[in-house]
Parts: C-alpha cells; sequence; structure tokens
C-alpha cells in the first residue's frame, strides 16, 4: 500500500523547529479567512451532543471535506503533576486519506470539566487561528472549529497537528488506542502516546475530491489487532483503494455499542454519538456502520436481535433525512474469544440475517462471509486472526477493506420510504 508506513518521528521532529517558516506562512492563511462556514465556538453541556458545524463549499470551486477524524471517547487525567504538564505541546500525528490546498481542524473538550485554553496551534507547521486569534478556550463540554489556513496536505500521508496549552486542567478528551504514535511534550521531556488529544477533525479545502464516506464502528473499525504506525486499518485500506477520490472517516470506538453506553472509556453508544461523529462530518457523502457485536458479546448482552436490527434502521433513516446512503456490515463469528457462547452466538446469526434480508441498509457488506472459517463459521478464518479469536490482524483489515464494491458506496442517494 502507498506510504503505508508512516514518517511520524521524523514529521514531528521537523515540526519543532520550523517557527520562522511558520510565521512567514501565517500571511497566506488569511487568504481562506473569509470562506466556508465561519468558525464557531460550540458549548453544550452535554458531550453526547456536541455537534460539528456541517461544510458547505468553500469557493466557486471546490469544497471542505473530512480528511480525517476520530472520535472523542473519554476523558483522562495524565500522570505527570501538573507543573510539569503546564505549557505542554501535544504533537498529533494522523493519517489523511484525502489532500487539498487548505485546512481547518475541530478540537474538542467533550468530557473536559473546565474551560480548555490553546494558546498555540499549527498544521505542519503553520499558525492556526479561531476567528482571527492564535489563543483560543474551548468551554467545557464544547468544541471549536478553526480558521483555514493555507497549508498543503497530500493525501495518504502523514500530518503533524501541534497543540500547545498553558494550564493543566481538566481531564483530557482524548480517543485512546488509535494504533498511531504521536507525542506529548511537557517539563519533563517528551514521551508517546497512543491517543490523538483533543484533536477531532482535520478538514481540508479540496478541488479533486468529491466528499467524504463516514464509517461508525467498534474496534473492529478503530483498528484493534492492526500493527502499530502502519494504517493497517480496513478504512485505511478502504482509503488506498478510493485513491484520494474520496476522504475517508473513521469514527470507530473500541467497545462502543448501539444502544448502551460503552463500559471503562467506550464511548457513549454509537446512537447518541450519530449526529457528532458521522452526520456533522465535513463534505459526507455515504455512511458505513459496522456495529452490533458488542451488544451481542458485552454484558449485559442484548438477547433480542430485532432490537440490535431496530437500532441500526433508526440510524439509516437519520442519514437518509440528511440525503445519505447507508452501506452497513454483518457481524463477525469470535468463537474462542472470553465472552463467547451459544446462545450469544445465536443472536449474532439472527442479527445477520435480518441485514441480509434488507430493509436495515441500502447495501450490505458481508463481513461475516469474508472473514470466517468455512469449515467451522463460527469461528475467524485463521489467517485472518489477530488471536484472541475476536479481532483481525492486518491480513483480515486488508480483506475487509479490499472487499468493499466502490460504485456502490455512491449511487444515486435514497429516500426514506425506500427501505
Amino acid at each position: 500500500m502507498p506510504r503505508r508506513q508512516g514518517y511520524a518521528l521524523l514529521i514531528a521532529l521537523v515540526a519543532g523547529t520550523a517557527a520562522l517558516a511558520a510565521a512567514v506562512a501565517f500571511a497566506g492563511s488569511l487568504l481562506f479567512s473569509g470562506s466556508g462556514a465561519r468558525p464557531q465556538q460550540i458549548a453544550v453541556p452535554d458531550p453526547r451532543s456536541v455537534a460539528r458545524t456541517p461544510a458547505a463549499a468553500a469557493h466557486s470551486t471546490g469544497l471542505w471535506a473530512a480528511t480525517w477524524t476520530a472520535a472523542p471517547v473519554t476523558g483522562v487525567v495524565d500522570s505527570y503533576n501538573s507543573s510539569a504538564l503546564n505549557r505542554r505541546t501535544i504533537r498529533n500525528v494522523v493519517h489523511t486519506s484525502i489532500g487539498g490546498d487548505a485546512a481547518r481542524i475541530t478540537l474538542s473538550n467533550a468530557f473536559g470539566t473546565r474551560p480548555l485554553v490553546m494558546d498555540r496551534v499549527t498544521v505542519s507547521t503553520r499558525p492556526v487561528t479561531f476567528a482571527g486569534a492564535r489563543t483560543v478556550t474551548v468551554a467545557a463540554g464544547g468544541q471549536v472549529v478553526s480558521d483555514p489556513v493555507t497549508v498543503p496536505v497530500a493525501a495518504d500521508s502523514d500530518l503533524v497537528v501541534t497543540l500547545r496549552t498553558p494550564t493543566a486542567r481538566g481531564p483530557v478528551t482524548v480517543h485512546e488506542r488509535s494504533h498511531q504514535t504521536s507525542y506529548v511534550d511537557t517539563a519533563w521531556g517528551t514521551r508517546r502516546t497512543d491517543g490523538w488529544r483533543y484533536l477531532t477533525a482535520v478538514d481540508v479545502h479540496t478541488r479533486t475530491a468529491a466528499g467524504t464516506i463516514a464509517v461508525i464502528g467498534d474496534s473492529l473499525t478503530a483498528g484493534t489487532g492492526s500493527s502499530l504506525d502502519t494504517n493497517s486499518r480496513w478504512p485505511d485500506v478502504l482509503a488506498d483503494r478510493l485513491g484520494g477520490r474520496y476522504g475517508v472517516a473513521n469514527a470507530g470506538i473500541a467497545g462502543n455499542r448501539i444502544l448502551r453506553d460503552g463500559h471503562g472509556g467506550h464511548g457513549v453508544r454509537a446512537s447518541a454519538r450519530f449526529d457528532r461523529d458521522v452526520l456533522d462530518v465535513a463534505g459526507v457523502k455515504t455512511v458505513v456502520v459496522a456495529l452490533g457485536i458488542n451488544d451481542v458479546q458485552q454484558s449485559p448482552r442484548e438477547t433480542d436481535p430485532q432490537r440490535i436490527a431496530d437500532g441500526l434502521r433508526a440510524m439509516t433513516l437519520r442519514a437518509h433525512a440528511q440525503g445519505l446512503r447507508v452501506v452497513g456490515a454483518t457481524l463477525m463469528p469470535y468463537e474462542g474469544f472470553a465472552t463467547w457462547t451459544p446462545g450469544s452466538d445465536d443472536v449474532r446469526v439472527r442479527v445477520n440475517a435480518l441485514i441480509r434480508s434488507g430493509g436495515v441498509f441500502d447495501s450490505v457488506l458481508d463481513f461475516d462471509a469474508a472473514a470466517r472459517d468455512p469449515q467451522r463459521p463460527t469461528r475467524l478464518l485463521p489467517a485472518y486472526d489477530s488471536g484472541d479469536h475476536l479481532h483481525l490482524n492486518d491480513a483480515g483489515y486488508r480483506r475487509l477493506g479490499s472487499m468493499v464494491d466502490l460504485p456502490s458506496l455512491v449511487p444515486d442517494r435514497p429516500t426514506s420510504d425506500q427501505l
């Protein structure tokens, strides 16, 4: 796959030495300051309801579309003492799906309990402003979208978004277990982290891409079992196949469920975060849903397959109300995992039958058929098994990403009465 191995460390080091170039480039960033939706501060008391402003066309040619997203999962308290965290710098390394000639970012304080102050933000060393100011305050439970900044963003490449905070107040809103190495600089030195902090979206102004595919899922979409820093999640594979024609926005959260909030920092239920993490993605054209296995196997287990199918269908109808097409995946087998039982597997099989029969999604990705062992269909094919019998390895995720029928992603958009 092209540029599959990220150059995260090299880019991050370069990012810390280019202040002069950043100052020169700042003037150029003003070229786009009047286009697109106005950057805005959004203060919402309930983290479940934090929503981005959908992007509109920015110019007579081109549009704004998400090249990368990460769903905020939880709030964490850093292990360092507060004095060491003052004026800490966070270098979030993200992997793009499409390129563009300008960028804007979304910062989230969804799980913070105090206002979040950022006094220096850059994208590839270019200064970022918020309503014209370099310092921004994000309300507890809120988020903010930046002004556009003129910066070339390449497709299928690593991008460094650097954030500096002058205080250590409040839990850090984070997407943990990112399978991507980022960095935190403090008074005690630089440390690696596998979480994306405060950053939840990077949009680009593009004249070549037609929009973005928004994918909502659980750990199997987030990439659990994939190799670190290789961008081997199945949505990454899909993005490679799309070749820059559409962005791919990954809203997978490990442990996420449809009908209940996840335990132990596994995020709010997908039905509650659907607007924030899917419908409000910049330039979204099609939604891909890969959810349900945690409703089946996590305690308390959902024993009624119709309730799971109805939850999936409800998300489809919400997407249809915005004119979006919805593609959904069947649930893969997991015999051998600690929570597997014959009864829960029967629920999984019945959910799949409802999905395949129609009336839930506009079209179906049969992940179950692609990943199961034909000799023992209640188990994953050994060649795709990461070892825990639930999550896939890189080969398994390549299989899922390669089986998506590209023309089916963006045909004519449906209406709700077609279901």
